[in-house]
């Protein structure tokens, strides 16, 4: 998971804010009705009578409550709700790796020579993030753990180097791959089984509590960027389940968040749509606006919310405190605030042809639920997949393949992060392109393999001479990748080409 990041030192004064920030982009302005003000637009429905029915009320709340019921039964079908079994795995795995960081800080102590005094009390932890860290996680996610470490304990060689090779060692571990070249480089790997990101900050402390404080200036000082950006994730984590209301409620409305936007191909920040952190801030915003509302309520309220918000609006979660929202040198088309600094906002890779997918997505949804105390609704029309094949009659298909399984792993990691210039480039010349998040593979060819199929509009793709963009596409993955490279081909398919 990335974040976007803005200087800690960027301080704006919020008694001069208003001369030259624009009314909408003020933020939050304390004992509000509506705690967030836009001019005259008001996006949130009053609870009282929000769903837009009249009549006999005990009824509608009765249906209203099927509805909620009908969701977790959803949930359940789909395998959103880890069984005690796979939960216990996950904690047995953080445990372990917990253990296996606490051992490699004392090594790295005893490398670095640190005087006796100190070495007793050297010390590193593991904090969780994203949806194992939210709690909505399910048997197939994988963890998002932070490796937090003391000052002497470097990331080029101590992390990447000693910690990497301790891990590979170990007999739990396997598919081991390094990710440098991120904006929050990481250790990627399976831990008995169990797929992890492990990014790494670095602390000026030497000893560094299990549960590290990660809102204490003490510990927040004068860390560097990339230790600040990996720290991202889990104070924006925390900060959220300290903002809303239910923490059981809001992880329950995350969760067929999640389902709704992975079902219709708009999950997945590396090909410019949301990722976990965009989601999560989204639904506990209307959480927390919404504090006494049922499951089926906050998800209508959900759609019926962001099908008309006014971006580039940024949604601000509230936490009391009157944030002055501090633009930035990059045109975001739905920026989300991080709740923990008004300075930051969550990495975005959406651009224009994403960003309209992701309105019509919020207005098909906002379309069906509305109706949804009607006898004859059904949620699992919400969650039907998107119809690539019937929605698009060409694609781009990009074919990324490598010698072996752990060369592919990178490469494609690579290519992925990448993807944000394929997709502009198609846009230039096609003026639109949606690319499918799902990853395919072609049982065919010879080699390990990934493939992507993108939907284009029909008009001028036969003009395109995609021979050209791919020259240009693998230049400037190649200017990154440091490693072996792999294969990349592009060529335009029709509809009943797709597996």
């Amino acid at each position: 998971m990335e974040f976007g990041h803005i200087e800690r030192q960027q301080l704006v004064d919020p008694r001069h804010v208003n001369t030259y920030l624009p009314r909408w982009s003020i933020g939050l302005r304390p004992n509000s009705n509506l705690d967030y003000q836009v001019g005259h637009f008001n996006p949130l429905p009053p609870l009282d009578g929000f769903l837009g029915f009249g009549g006999n009320q005990d009824g509608i709340l009765r249906m209203e409550m099927e509805r909620s019921m009908s969701l977790f039964q959803i949930m359940g079908d789909e395998g959103l709700v880890p069984s005690l079994e796979e939960e216990m795995k996950r904690r047995n795995a953080i445990h372990k790796l917990k253990k296996i960081v606490r051992e490699w800080v004392q090594t790295v102590a005893y490398h670095h020579a640190l005087p006796k005094r100190y070495l007793r009390f050297a010390s590193g932890t593991i904090l969780t993030y994203g949806s194992y860290g939210l709690g909505v996680h399910n048997s197939e996610s994988d963890i998002d753990a932070l490796c937090v470490g003391p000052c002497f304990a470097t990331i080029e060689e101590d992390f990447f180097i000693v910690l990497r090779n301790i891990l590979a060692s170990r007999p739990e571990v396997s598919d081991i791959h390094c990710v440098k070249g991120a904006k929050v480089p990481l250790m990627r790997f399976k831990f008995d089984g169990i797929s992890i990101d492990l990014p790494y900050a670095r602390l000026k402390v030497i000893s560094i509590p299990e549960d590290v404080d990660v809102f204490n200036p003490f510990f927040l000082k004068n860390i560097d960027d990339k230790s600040w950006k990996s720290l991202s994730g889990v104070r924006a984590n925390r900060r959220i389940l300290q903002l809303v209301p239910n923490v059981e409620i809001f992880q329950a409305v995350l969760r067929c968040v999640k389902l709704w936007a992975k079902k219709r191909g708009v999950y997945g920040n590396l090909l410019g749509f949301f990722g976990g952190v965009h989601l999560a801030v989204l639904s506990a915003f209307i959480c927390q606006r919404h504090p006494t509302a049922s499951l089926s309520a906050l998800f209508f309220i959900f759609f019926k919310t962001f099908s008309f918000w006014p971006w580039p609006t940024p949604v601000v979660l509230q936490d009391g405190v009157a944030w002055p929202f501090i633009p930035t040198d990059k045109v975001l088309w739905m920026p989300i605030q991080l709740p923990c600094s008004p300075y930051q906002f969550c990495h975005s890779n959406i651009v224009r042809s994403t960003f309209f997918k992701i309105k019509s997505e919020f207005m098909r949804g906002h379309m069906l639920t509305k109706d949804m105390l009607r006898p004859e609704f059904d949620w699992n029309i919400l969650f039907e997949p998107f119809p690539y094949p019937r929605k698009y009659e060409k694609f781009v298909k990009i074919f990324l393949s490598a010698s072996d399984k752990d060369e592919l792993g990178d490469w494609v990691g690579c290519v992925k992060s990448r993807f944000r210039c394929l997709i502009i480039k198609l846009e230039e010349l096609l003026g639109f392109c949606d690319p499918n998040p799902t990853e395919y593979a072609d049982v065919d060819a010879s080699e390990p393999n990934v493939v992507f199929y993108w939907g284009l509009p029909p008009a001028m793709t036969d003009m395109i001479n995609i021979g050209h963009v791919e020259v240009e596409f693998l230049k400037s993955t190649n200017n990154v990748y440091q490693g072996p490279t792999g294969k990349l081909k592009l060529s335009i398919v029709q509809a009943d080409q797709l597996p």
